[in-house]
């Protein structure tokens, strides 16, 4: 076959040749076949590509194919409830709210409501009108040790660093939350000048590499946090321990994504891979991490503290709430990030494979803290693929206080989905550092788009609670979410994930299914006492 493709390419450009000669008018053919007849005879003696070598010329169509294959896949083939990692039909509610467009759909649900996993929202006879409820749900997150508490709205911007998102893309989600109300976290990688700009509310973000409050080593360096602490704007400190995108492997920043701006904002090299470390150096225990939270609390005037985590090993939280009963200091909030969190880059195993989904984690980390007796001073924010307000009303109903979006928000600036935030190649402009694409993402349109997502957002979930017969959303529990099990069995959320007793934890009343991840659990170490134990035997046996 090769012999034969280049034996038909060098007859062509012979042919050509001898046309050009005789018929000068057709010498712009000889143009054409001859860079092809290169590429070809490139194409049979290049060592790297076995298909090139066997097809010359021929063979790179398939590389031009895959090229075009997802926007195929996303434009012409790809179904309503089809899509990933967010349907279109997600896709399109959260485009035409951002837009103010009609907002409706027709003829009945797309989906199978007879398919395992089908869920919805049980609503009353008793059902309210709209104006008897809450129309501007918020929660109050401070515990006994905030002297500065702050009244959140129930949907708000998840950590997005700037370097993973482009500065446009930061001012216009900063300027949409200072419009509508509700926080902005800054993701890792630092407070910038843009979180500022406009005055949005913003949940400054610390994570294993310490940026914007670091020392040369990569440490944690209190009087630079202390400074930006304090802001007007900083309302609230997340310290993150894992997020549920790449939990255990720290933040990656490419090279080609880290420029001599954000360089300098976060402390590091320009031009190289920041890869933050896969733990924090400031503590290395349950019981260091919440003296380090009452530091942090000093530092920022009394703000409210609180961690960030995708659950991995139960008896690591549970450890965790030991650490907060003994020492009398707990957070002011605990977000929970779904192993189905989003990310700009991460190794594929990590994205698939490691930490609990979202309401798996939720359910535990709020049974957790009711039983030790630790749920009234702390909030839980739910973090993890939430784009509607049947999503925010699941997660809140489930132990959830307040939510995150992330996705939700990138959409409402316009990202399409193109799958390329990890290549610095976003068409939209919102997940590049290229200037030349950032530059078309116009702030003063976008921000209005946020601004729009999130309030009509939010007037759906009171929708919702109208029908279900509430005035706020703290009233929702867990007994109004059902969810399908199999053809002939559904189940409510309450009897899947059951309540257990406020303090259980502190009495003999632990139920079975936690016992022995409790019995595990130790304020001294992140790790297992039966792992610390064997650990321990193996080092006197080999001293």
């Amino acid at each position: 076959m090769r012999k034969t493709i280049l034996f038909t390419l060098t007859a062509l450009v012979a042919i050509n040749v001898g046309l050009s000669v005789f018929e000068p008018s057709l010498w712009w053919l000889l143009i054409v076949t001859a860079p092809l007849l290169i590429i070809g005879l490139y194409d049979a003696y290049q060592p790297q590509h076995a298909i090139l070598r066997n097809f010359p010329l021929i063979g790179r169509a398939r590389w031009g194919i895959e090229g075009l294959r997802p926007y195929i896949q996303q434009y012409i083939i790809e179904t309503d409830t089809g899509g990933a990692p967010i349907s279109r039909m997600f896709r399109n509610i959260v485009y035409q709210r951002a837009k103010d467009s009609r907002e409706t759909v027709p003829f009945g649900t797309q989906l199978d409501t007879y398919e395992e996993g089908y869920e919805w929202m049980g609503h009353s006879l008793a059902a309210r009108e709209v104006d008897d409820v809450e129309q501007n749900p918020r929660v109050n997150i401070g515990g006994p040790h905030c002297k500065q508490p702050y009244r959140a709205s129930v949907l708000n911007i998840s950590a997005m660093s700037f370097g993973s998102l482009s500065k446009n893309a930061i001012l216009a989600l900063n300027k949409g939350a200072a419009k509508g109300g509700f926080y902005h976290n800054t993701g890792e990688g630092g407070l910038t000048p843009y979180h500022l700009e406009n005055k949005g509310d913003v949940v400054w973000q610390i994570g294993t590499g310490y940026f914007g409050c670091r020392t040369e080593d990569g440490k944690f360096e209190a009087e630079s946090f202390k400074e930006k602490a304090t802001l007007e704007n900083v309302k609230m400190i997340e310290i993150k321990l894992s997020q549920g995108a790449k939990p255990g492997h720290g933040g990656i920043l490419p090279a080609y994504k880290n420029t001599p701006e954000i360089a300098k904002i976060r402390g590091v090299t320009a031009g190289t891979q920041v890869d933050s470390p896969p733990r924090h150096s400031a503590f290395s225990s349950p019981l260091e991490m919440v003296d380090f939270i009452q530091h942090l609390r000093d530092l920022s005037d009394g703000k409210p503290v609180g961690i960030k985590l995708a659950l991995g090993r139960k008896s690591e939280f549970i450890a965790m709430c030991k650490a907060m009963v003994s020492k009398g200091i707990t957070p002011d909030f605990i977000t929970v990030d779904g192993g189905e969190g989003g990310t700009g880059a991460a190794p594929l195993e990590y994205t698939n494979s490691i930490g609990f989904p979202l309401r798996d984690a939720l359910a535990f980390v709020d049974d957790c803290l009711m039983g030790f007796g630790l749920r009234e001073n702390i909030k839980i924010i739910a973090s993890g693929k939430i784009i509607s307000a049947f999503q925010l009303a699941k997660n809140l109903s489930l132990g959830a206080d307040l939510c995150n979006s992330a996705r939700g928000m990138m959409l409402a600036l316009g990202c399409v989905q193109s799958l390329s935030c990890n290549t610095n190649k976003c068409p939209t402009g919102v997940a590049t550092q290229d200037p030349r694409l950032a530059k078309g993402l116009n702030v003063e349109d976008k921000f209005e788009r946020v601004y729009r997502f999130h309030q009509k957002t939010v007037h759906a979930l009171i929708d919702l609670l109208s029908s279900t017969g509430h005035k706020n959303t703290n009233e929702l529990n867990r007994t109004h979410i059902f969810k399908r099990i199999d053809q002939c069995n559904v189940a409510r959320y309450d009897e899947m994930y059951p309540l257990i007793k406020k303090g259980a934890f502190l009495t003999d009343e632990i139920p079975e299914r936690y016992k022995l991840h409790y019995e595990e659990a130790n304020a001294d170490s992140f790790m297992p006492s039966s792992l610390l134990a064997e650990i321990d035997k193996e080092t006197k046996a080999v001293s």
